[in-house]
């Protein structure tokens, strides 16, 4: 369309391929109309409730968590998903690029997940799954594991991975021999879910926004300038609140247990 000379900046045609506007300020047009200004960068965290499917639609006419984001004026997409019996913090957002690193597998971004399974796992079965798990397409990386709890029956545990394979950890704890009972995530990279009741949302704060924008940036030093935007138009819709960071030392989110 520009070689043909169909886009025009500010009344002028461009003929030049790569041109830069700052779509806040000039004024794009294609054949004679105004393109529509990009919407701002929106990120949402949601506490997805069991039954809900984690995509925006589902063929087989299931719950999805199009549902639970009643308000929500901006197209958003989650980042990853949640299996329909899984539950806990997903990420919302308009922001492709930056979801699609917060995805990639070479920047580590750890998820937290807090999961009964059936069994009482053993020391060398934690030590198994923290060193890495034989799985079908393939080992596992590192994972941080430790038992919160454990009952008659089964057993409680906090599993952080750095990747992110389909059912990954349900793949590596039936491995070991301890099928998952109940899998909820409670932090994703700087993100805890704290106390967001199941099935709500809310907006991140800027200093969330911005603590994600941060991992991708540090992580991706040396790529081409300016691929993951320098923030001056990615403000965060946000609450008018600013929650503190999330702590390392933070007590950990934990399950209301239901009796085993």
């Amino acid at each position: 369309m520009i070689a043909e000379g169909r886009v025009t900046v500010n009344g002028q045609v461009v003929r030049e391929q790569g041109t830069r506007v700052d779509p806040q300020r000039d004024h794009v047009k294609v054949d004679g109309r105004h393109l529509k200004p990009m919407p701002p960068h929106a990120f949402l965290m949601l506490n997805k409730p069991v039954g809900h499917v984690s995509t925006l639609s589902d063929p087989a006419g299931r719950p999805t968590i199009t549902d639970l984001l009643t308000g929500v004026s901006i197209r958003v997409f989650p980042v990853g998903r949640l299996d329909v019996d899984g539950e806990g913090l997903m990420l919302l957002t308009n922001h492709g690029v930056l979801a699609q690193a917060l995805l990639h597998p070479r920047h580590h971004v750890p998820k937290t997940y807090l999961i009964k399974v059936k069994g009482i796992l053993s020391d060398e079965e934690i030590a198994t799954l923290q060193r890495g798990v034989v799985l079908q397409d393939g080992r596992t990386g590192v994972a941080d594991v430790q038992k919160v709890g454990k009952a008659k029956e089964n057993s409680w545990l906090e599993i952080t991975i750095y990747e992110g394979r389909n059912h990954q950890v349900k793949r590596m704890l039936e491995a070991v021999g301890h099928p998952v009972l109940r899998l909820k995530r409670v932090r994703f990279g700087p993100l805890t879910l704290g106390d967001l009741p199941p099935g709500r949302y809310r907006y991140l704060t800027d200093r969330e926004a911005n603590a994600l924008r941060a991992i991708i940036r540090s992580r991706t030093a040396g790529n081409r300038p300016g691929a993951m935007g320098n923030g001056k138009h990615g403000n965060a819709i946000s609450s008018s609140h600013r929650a503190p960071r999330p702590s390392p030392h933070a007590p950990r989110p934990h399950f209301r247990r239901r009796a085993s």
